[in-house]
């Protein structure tokens, strides 16, 4: 089933009398960043290990996201986006359930991060672009 356009929704929702039943039949819920990773995780067929691990995180850093018990920052959340391959749609959908800003691209360094992820580069390749335009990298030393 194909999902609807946002723009079609917002009409409905705004000539919906109650909002609560505009959610109800949308089965729209409030999901936490923990629920919506646990769901990317099955939707791609991945490991959650192998993604911290991809990702460059701290083994214990990255349980503690991906179950809820830490917020990550803006820049850790894009390090998991490019882990699991996102694209910009579901990274910017991640962004948004982490509590943090979409990606940009009138600000420079987001739309570095918009090409890298619309051309499939790695999180090193992407690295790699941002210091090579002197943009702060995603992985920042430690």
């Amino acid at each position: 089933m194909e999902e609807p356009l946002t723009e079609d929704l917002l009409e409905e929702l705004l000539d919906a009398p109650d909002p609560v039943q505009f959610a109800r039949t949308h089965h729209i819920a409030a999901t936490t960043l923990s629920e919506h990773l646990s769901g990317l995780l099955d939707e791609k067929g991945l490991k959650r290990i192998d993604v911290i691990r991809e990702a460059g995180l701290n083994e214990t850093f990255g349980y503690q996201i991906f179950v809820g018990q830490r917020n990550p920052s803006r820049d850790k959340v894009l390090q998991i986006a490019f882990a699991m391959r996102l694209d910009l749609r579901e990274t910017n959908r991640l962004l948004r359930m982490a509590g943090v800003s979409d990606l940009y691209c009138k600000n420079r360094r987001d739309a570095i991060v918009i090409f890298c992820l619309d051309k499939g580069y790695s999180l090193r390749k992407t690295d790699e672009e941002l210091y090579r335009f002197g943009e702060q990298t995603l992985c920042r030393p430690n």
